[in-house]
């Protein structure tokens, strides 16, 4: 049977941490004079208090790790209970949203999707707007963590072929997440730090450069104006590309320049794959509105720029009015879109290692064909690829590819027109943030969606991050009788 104590102790844990993190926000509306402080301290001392007592409840020996059973259930869990109370401010708040918006924008905020049912947010509390961005901050770190420390243990995806890659601890789950998520958080608050200090040298103010970082480097998107990036200075857009950008590379490679050792960043073919397809992107939406207009500037630029990276990492800042650039290159970023960044990062959706994989394997394919008798063997950056691997990859493919469709075709049927109807699957499913239609507010807000279409998206962000597998292995009734 399995034992629910582990995982138990370890969500009581994390749902503690959270409760702790309530208090940044408080601070802010105590020190701004606002009586909605006392919202983030019910919240804090709720949140606080459950977490800590689940963890009494079901304290255990947890130092000797999990097992795999245990840790496909947990990595699903905190992600979707953790929104429950993430979702308290808003409810209790001045936004005063009802349980299915509150969850929606909690769950949106943690995975770092980026859609938003809030309207006005220029005029809401500062608390608020600060715990949007912490949400997204700390979904951005626990996805790091995720993808570093437990799904190569999980074989989810492929990411087993990175199972060992700059780290020494490779025995228990939970040892293992430890000695990562060190790393991990040094490298985040790093860049966190670096990417606040551009934001202030591009004229942002103190409030606006620190939640627009957290929101940058966990390629989330939230941001404290309904505007997003469309008001602020060509240098920080500029900024903001550089460190979406970073923040959708490699953390291991990441660290490892902190180290002073550059070379494996640069040798990376994820890395080098995601600067040359990026590349391409701009190139063609710049090239298609030369030959629309017939002219160039440097702030035509600068927009394709800027939204080509955000789309590209699923952060999803906007900058003016992509859908009127032409269908061409619309489809270029609903493209790059569905590609994400790379593994082991905070971007989201199905990320370039699986499709160098699956480029390599249809090229085989195509060798065998040609030469029947030559032995063939499929590699990736000078490795060996396993079977295991690359059937885990194809799995994962063809799982985001049928729920894609599933969603769209679900979501049209709960009453979402066409349109929003396929951009909202796609938004939800690879976590990218912005959706388009007629339904869908100026400032790109879905509070005008069904609420059965809101928790189908919230479904589908939960599914989409967690990379598929994680989530549906756990509907199989062999899982509870193994």
């Amino acid at each position: 049977m399995l034992d629910l104590r582990p995982v138990g102790y370890v969500i009581g844990l994390t749902v503690m941490t959270l409760g702790f993190t309530m208090v940044m926000p408080m601070l802010v509306d105590m020190a701004g004079g606002r009586a909605d402080w006392t919202v983030f301290g019910e919240s804090a001392l709720l949140t606080a208090t459950t977490g800590g007592l689940v963890a009494l409840a079901c304290r255990n020996e947890v130092g000797t790790g999990l097992t795999i059973r245990q840790t496909f259930l947990l990595t699903t869990s905190v992600w979707a209970i953790l929104p429950v109370f993430g979702a308290l401010p808003f409810m209790m708040g001045v936004t005063d949203l009802d349980l299915t918006d509150a969850y929606f924008e909690a769950m949106s905020g943690l995975t770092t999707t980026g859609t938003t049912v809030l309207s006005g947010l220029d005029d809401l509390p500062a608390g608020l707007l600060l715990w949007r961005s912490i949400l997204q901050w700390l979904g951005g770190l626990g996805i790091v963590i995720v993808a570093l420390a437990f799904l190569p243990v999980m074989r989810v995806g492929g990411m087993q072929f990175f199972a060992a890659e700059g780290f020494d601890t490779l025995g228990k789950v939970l040892p293992r997440a430890v000695d990562i998520s060190k790393g991990v958080l040094n490298v985040y608050l790093t860049i966190t730090a670096l990417c606040v200090t551009a934001y202030l040298l591009s004229g942002l103010s103190v409030f606006d450069a620190t939640n627009h970082a957290l929101t940058t480097v966990s390629t989330g998107g939230f941001s404290t104006h309904d505007a997003s990036f469309s008001g602020f200075s060509p240098a920080a857009q500029y900024s903001s590309v550089v460190f979406m950008f970073l923040a959708s590379v490699p953390f291991v490679r990441l660290m490892q320049g902190l180290r002073g050792d550059l070379v494996p960043f640069f040798r990376d073919s994820q890395v080098r794959a995601y600067i040359r397809w990026t590349a391409y992107a701009v190139g063609v939406v710049v090239f298609y509105q030369m030959v629309e207009t017939g002219d160039f500037s440097e702030a035509a630029f600068r927009n394709r720029l800027f939204n080509v990276v955000s789309m590209f990492s699923g952060t999803g800042f906007g900058d003016g009015d992509v859908t009127a650039w032409g269908a061409g290159p619309f489809a270029v970023l609903m493209m790059i879109g569905a590609i994400g960044g790379c593994t082991g990062s905070t971007a989201c959706s199905i990320k370039i290692f699986r499709y160098q994989i699956l480029f390599s394997a249809i090229g085989m394919q195509l060798k065998r064909i040609f030469h029947p008798d030559r032995v063939v063997l499929l590699r990736h950056g000078g490795r060996r690829v396993a079977p295991d691997v690359l059937n885990s990859v194809m799995t994962l493919l063809t799982g985001y590819i049928l729920l894609f469709g599933v969603f769209t075709v679900a979501l049209e049927l709960v009453g979402l027109p066409p349109i929003e109807a396929l951009t909202g699957a796609w938004t939800s499913i690879f976590d990218i943030g912005p959706a388009f239609g007629e339904t869908v507010g100026p400032t790109g807000a879905v509070d005008q969606f069904p609420g059965a279409a809101k928790w189908l998206m919230s479904l589908a962000m939960l599914v989409g991050r967690l990379e598929v597998v994680s989530v549906l292995v756990l509907i199989l009734p062999a899982f509870w009788r193994g």
